[in-house]
């Protein structure tokens, strides 16, 4: 009786647990299916969506992530979808005429967001600030924010540019003296740096004279790594996956180092001096929260010397490259400056080839080469194709400067083509580093006019001289960089000791 009672206990554990597992097992396959499923249906749905749009083929999981995107411009010259993951689909636009409908509805109306995948992943880098932000949120710090990018704001702003362009200057004699290749974005990045915490904050940092790697430097160029590979993961769309991942903690890791950094000239903003400009108020007497102007640092720190820093860097390798214009250059420098040390606002209009070459690089190496919007409301194009509400729309900046429909040998350096007479003939919506729009760059006459003093002055001073051993290879993550570098070589100009 015991031996059976003994089996019988036995026999009924291990059915409890083999049914255990079985309902567990059931359970699992039951959710992934539905899973799968959704996946499935969801997919064919926005197939439907984009079957009018040709595209290249991609993979059904990954999508286009490890394709290049800029091949296709030729084969697809106005738009086509591109998948990033089994259900995440954007139509990228690379024409003007496409975009010149895309950003009258798009940009037009403040209520309309940015796609809802990649911006959220900088909030929490950069919070909730101009680039980010949507609605009423967006009109009002846009609103109070605009004033302070005023022409009679800008015009002091130059000789900051000038004293922080100097230092770096200086520091290339080493580079002259010897005729050594040198990197250019990590000089160029420290400069723009220094020249935007003196400018928008009234900060002195040094940081261009200290020694070692800056870490906010640092840890923007991380963020910007792992920021763009999270977008290209789609799993790493999902908070949590991405959170608990190696990626996760790198990215956690490198935002506390940049908040660190910012906290710096968050306080600045509080101060007495520089209230005038960050404590505005609109008709209610209110101005912006702590919070508020918070995230506005983070977002002014970063694109105000980020992206300013790339178009500087290609400009100068450009410069570089066609010998040519930068003597063209030059001799209209010197002839503006006639002979000072420095460059003054008056100058800034003295030098229009020069802003030809400037422009001309910006459209073959935009800073940000491309950004995205979420449609609110269905769009027809002129062609008569039509995309839903809901839709996400990639806008490539990229493809858009170097489309052969729009552009007469895009690849070719060709300053002339932003001559007044030519510059008439073409769609506004052809030239777009800066978008375009209400939601254009609020700072982008600050950064022009940067670009204008720092090749004013490298120019006056140094050759510049292509380095053949390192040729960039470009890399469009959040900012257009190169992924071995931008190397030149330098020799003082004849007249310079």
């Amino acid at each position: 009786m015991e031996v059976y009672q003994y089996f019988s206990s036995t026999s009924k554990f291990y059915f409890q647990s083999f049914r255990l597992y079985h309902v567990l097992l059931f359970v699992c396959i039951i959710y992934f299916s539905v899973v799968l499923y959704n996946l499935v249906i969801t997919r064919k749905k926005r197939m439907r969506v984009f079957e009018q749009f040709p595209g290249p083929p991609g993979n059904w999981l990954l999508g286009h992530v490890k394709q290049m995107i800029t091949k296709w411009g030729e084969q697809y010259p106005y738009a086509f979808p591109l998948w990033f993951g089994p259900t995440s689909i954007y139509l990228f636009i690379h024409h003007s005429s496409y975009l010149k409908t895309d950003l009258h509805r798009l940009l037009s109306y403040f209520t309309e967001p940015k796609d809802d995948i990649a911006y959220t992943f900088l909030t929490s880098w950069i919070g909730e600030g101009l680039l980010v932000s949507v609605g009423q949120k967006w009109f009002r710090h846009r609103r109070l924010l605009t004033p302070g990018f005023h022409y009679d704001i800008l015009k002091p702003y130059v000789k900051l540019m000038a004293d922080s362009a100097n230092i770096m200057l200086d520091k290339w004699e080493t580079y002259a003296k010897t005729e050594q290749s040198f990197e250019l974005f990590q000089h160029v990045s420290l400069m723009t740096l220094d020249s935007i915490m003196k400018c928008a904050f009234s900060y002195n940092s040094n940081c261009q004279t200290e020694s070692g790697t800056n870490p906010y430097i640092k840890a923007v160029f991380e963020l910007c790594y792992l920021v763009n590979l999270r977008f290209r993961c789609f799993p790493y769309h999902n908070e949590t996956i991405f959170q608990l991942s190696p990626h996760g903690y790198r990215y956690r890791k490198a935002c506390k180092i940049a908040h660190s950094h910012t906290g710096i000239y968050e306080s600045v903003c509080f101060s007495v001096e520089t209230t005038r400009f960050y404590n505005l108020q609109d008709e209610q007497q209110q101005g912006l929260s702590d919070e508020a102007i918070r995230a506005e640092v983070d977002t002014f720190m970063f694109e105000g010397h980020d992206t300013t820093a790339s178009g500087i860097s290609w400009i100068l390798y450009n410069m570089a490259c066609y010998p040519e214009h930068q003597q063209k250059c030059r001799e209209e420098i010197q002839q503006a400056l006639k002979g000072k040390d420095s460059m003054e606002w008056e100058d800034l209009s003295k030098i229009p080839y020069t802003t030809m070459c400037i422009k001309e690089s910006l459209r073959l190496y935009p800073p940000v080469p491309g950004f995205g919007r979420k449609l609110t409301k269905p769009m027809t194009f002129f062609d008569g194709r039509t995309v839903p509400e809901g839709s996400l729309i990639g806008i490539s900046v990229y493809g858009v400067h170097r489309n052969a429909t729009v552009w007469e040998n895009p690849h070719v350096f060709d300053p002339l083509r932003f001559l007044p007479e030519n510059t008439a003939k073409r769609s506004p919506h052809a030239f777009v580093p800066f978008s375009a729009g209400p939601r254009n760059c609020i700072g982008q006459n600050f950064a022009m006019n940067e670009m204008k003093v720092v090749v004013a002055m490298t120019l006056k001073k140094y050759v510049l001289i292509k380095d053949p051993e390192h040729t960039p290879k470009m890399v469009p993550q959040i900012i257009l960089r190169s992924l071995n570098g931008i190397y030149i070589k330098i020799r003082f100009v004849k007249n310079e000791p």
